[in-house]
């Protein structure tokens, strides 16, 4: 791969009328509006969960209130002897960057916030991109459109804005913000975007230690200040800062790299995630040494014991696509040849088979009597109770009480929970929702308040504690 320079090499000869530079600006806007609309709908349709989007809208809500982030949904899987009421979120992932969300969650008190949010930073990385590709291909007329289209159609993208919110939606706009800084030859703009990374999750230290040697070709100095401040960075977050933060005084997931999968293990979804990542570029990302940025992400993914990190779904591809974009750029700017067509064309064609297709079915915008059912089962629950509640009930319910995952163990928790909210579908965690309604049933302790549609209130009885 040839080095990457801070301007594409000299060969134009004449250069047809480019779009307005408002072009990125419009398509950015109705991206983030399709975006926030579709994950609103999700919500409203209950097809948030508690793991995921319930966790962080604890976290946030406890840093809009001054506190340390802590959530008493992730408690519900803590190590063993955890008896806390809310386990301590940076010490399981380190990312101190969600406390940018404290303000608005302080105007907006509700998860749905974090969900325009997301929206809003995915929206930022196709604006981004898009202006990318038309200050560096200025030969090609529908550079922007064409790449901020396949940035915010891209798979990745798609499974992130598809599943809650998560932390790595921050990661999005930077790596383009670094990418652009990078190929405009401004080092140290690039340098600050990368090292930013590590403030939005432990792992993505080592893509900025990778950015670091790539703009050490530029810049040696920076570049190389960037690559061992992340190194160390990394190790004090990863063996310091978490670890004071956990219960049990650990990195959880250290493990994960070892268990009953190993490397050669399930080679087949493996391969796949890498063809779709080649073919959101026709495979021109292997052109640019930016794609050296996809590796640490990869890395950790196909090592890891977790069969859930080596498939296309999910949100963990969601920050390959600004690289794999910005790489395809800087592999046209060097007189690559490629169609733009192409990217555009394999995003629509993976289209029907991603999120973004559901708003076309016309079950995506009717009310179905579960969901009518689960909205009046949660308005029974009083303001500041405290609430077990089951998977996708949870993060309804985040934001004006406290709230623990239907899972083992819930009813005896200490403070006790006063109230039950569970759908008898929850299926995770598994069986969990049929035991804990078994259990509160032989008890005696609880009144069934509400029972339809499989969604069921429970709430202590007077004078009942446990």
């Amino acid at each position: 791969m040839a080095l990457i320079t801070a301007s594409p090499p000299a060969r134009r000869t004449s250069r047809p009328a480019s779009l307005p530079r408002t072009v990125p600006a419009l398509l950015a806007a109705a991206f983030f509006a399709v975006f926030a609309v579709f994950a609103l709908r999700e919500h409203a349709r209950f097809r948030t969960t508690g793991y995921d989007l319930g966790i962080f809208g604890q976290a946030v809500r406890a840093y809009a209130e001054g506190r340390a982030p802590a959530s008493g949904i992730r408690a519900a899987t803590a190590p063993p002897g955890f008896a806390a009421d809310a386990y301590p979120l940076l010490g399981d992932h380190f990312h101190p960057v969600l406390a940018l969300l404290a303000p608005l969650y302080r105007i907006a008190p509700h998860v749905g916030t974090l969900l325009v949010a997301q929206a809003a930073l995915v929206a930022l990385a196709v604006y981004v991109l898009a202006r990318t590709a038309q200050q560096h291909l200025p030969e090609r007329r529908f550079a922007a459109p064409a790449v901020g289209t396949a940035c915010g159609l891209g798979w990745g993208v798609q499974q992130l804005i598809g599943f809650d919110f998560h932390e790595v939606a921050f990661a999005v706009p930077l790596l383009a913000l670094a990418c652009r800084a990078l190929l405009d030859g401004r080092t140290r703009a690039a340098a600050c975007w990368a090292a930013a990374l590590l403030l939005v999750k432990e792992d993505l230290g080592a893509t900025a230690a990778v950015f670091g040697l790539l703009l050490a070709r530029q810049d040696r100095r920076t570049g190389l200040a960037l690559t061992a401040g992340s190194v160390l960075g990394t190790v004090l977050i990863v063996y310091g800062v978490i670890p004071a933060f956990a219960p049990d005084g650990r990195y959880l997931y250290a493990g994960q790299v070892t268990g009953a999968y190993g490397l050669l293990d399930g080679w087949h979804v493996k391969v796949l995630t890498v063809l779709l990542l080649l073919a959101v570029t026709g495979g021109l990302v292997v052109r640019s040494p930016l794609a050296l940025l996809l590796l640490p992400t990869l890395a950790w993914r196909f090592t890891s014991a977790n069969p859930a990190h080596w498939e296309p779904g999910l949100h963990y591809s969601a920050v390959l696509v600004p690289i794999a974009l910005a790489a395809l750029v800087d592999a046209l700017r060097r007189g690559v040849r490629l169609p733009l067509s192409v990217p555009v064309a394999v995003a629509l064609l993976l289209l029907p088979t991603q999120p973004l297709a559901s708003p076309a079915t016309p079950g995506f915008w009717r009310t179905s009597p579960r969901e009518a059912a689960a909205r009046e089962a949660l308005a029974l629950v009083p303001d500041g109770a405290r609430v077990a509640a089951s998977n996708s009930l949870a993060p309804h319910l985040t934001d004006r009480t406290t709230v623990h995952l239907v899972a083992d163990g819930v009813l005896g928790r200490s403070p006790a929970v006063e109230w039950v909210v569970a759908d008898r579908t929850d299926a995770w965690p598994a069986g969990a929702v049929g035991r804990v309604l078994r259990q509160a049933a032989g008890d005696g302790g609880w009144r069934v308040v509400r029972d339809e549609a499989g969604i069921v209130v429970l709430v202590r009885q007077r004078g009942q504690t446990r």
